[in-house]
């Protein structure tokens, strides 16, 4: 083992230093993959995808399914590493790698315009505060060609992101409270795991304070806190089992907060772009 000194690029991700925190950059892995798919000199756009176009499956022949497979790739590993702004659409555009159309297409060209004018974003952590919060959203039937619905969450520490997810829900559910729901459950699980992965940080004060996850929805938190589930399906009774027992735990904290305050907004639908920008600022994501 060699102390080669303080990591400067580490998997692609460059690591800047100054008087107000850490800042972790793709720009010049965004830069290779812009020059690479030949739009590095296209005009850039302000928002990763057109609120007025809905994706649908390709009924016809793909079009350059191959290519389509590599861009997708080369746009994920950048957003799961420090580029939680576009992580819904990557999360959406992935779906039709199968058999993309014409129109993936389009809606692929657009992110690449946005990442163009987005290339030197940043997450910045300033080290306050210095608790874990989280937030979690969920919109529900959005995908109108098999009417799942979409969970969005985001965890956040030292005033930028650590966490994040936009996923597809596995299950059909009867309205927004019970998406929301479903999304709570996921980001509660998210929350678990980066209590225990802190608990074995020696450094880290002790004992642990619940982790607060905020969600939209006042049905939401009422189920949430709520000493019996009435209901009828079965999978969403489990979640809230699972749900009460890591409130009971004090493993997480459930808080209601308005929408337009919502970091997890933007990971379950398309949005203009101020609010595409505050999301972004919210999460930490800043020029460098």
């Amino acid at each position: 083992m060699k102390d080669m000194g303080e990591a400067d690029v580490i998997l692609g991700i460059r690591i800047k230093r100054s008087n107000n925190g850490i800042t972790m950059t793709q720009s010049h892995y965004i830069e290779k993959v812009l020059k690479k798919f030949n739009h590095y000199n296209c005009s850039p756009v302000s928002t990763p995808l057109d609120p007025s176009i809905r994706l649908m499956p390709n009924s016809g022949d793909s079009v350059s399914q191959l290519e389509y497979s590599k861009v997708i790739g080369c746009l994920m590993y950048a957003m799961i590493s420090t580029r939680p702004d576009i992580a819904y659409v990557v999360d959406k555009l992935s779906r039709f790698t199968s058999n993309p159309s014409a129109q993936h297409w389009q809606a692929v060209n657009r992110l690449l315009k946005y990442l163009k004018g987005t290339m030197h974003f940043g997450l910045c952590y300033s080290g306050f505060p210095s608790v874990i919060e989280g937030y979690s959203d969920a919109s529900w039937i959005n995908n109108k060609e098999d009417h799942s619905s979409t969970s969005g969450w985001t965890f956040l520490l030292g005033g930028g992101a650590i966490s994040w997810a936009s996923k597809k829900q596995t299950c059909i559910t009867d309205s927004t409270m019970e998406s929301e729901f479903v999304a709570l459950a996921a980001a509660g699980k998210e929350a678990e795991w980066l209590r225990n992965l802190i608990y074995e940080i020696p450094l880290w004060p002790k004992p642990i304070s619940p982790i607060s996850i905020r969600c939209d929805s006042a049905a939401t938190l009422a189920k949430a806190y709520s000493q019996v589930y009435n209901g009828k399906s079965r999978h969403l009774g489990v979640r809230h089992s699972m749900i009460r027992e890591l409130i009971m735990h004090g493993v997480i904290s459930v808080e209601f907060v308005r929408t337009q305050q919502n970091l997890a907004d933007h990971l379950t639908k398309e949005l203009c772009r101020d609010l595409v920008h505050k999301a972004a600022v919210g999460m930490g994501l800043k020029s460098t």
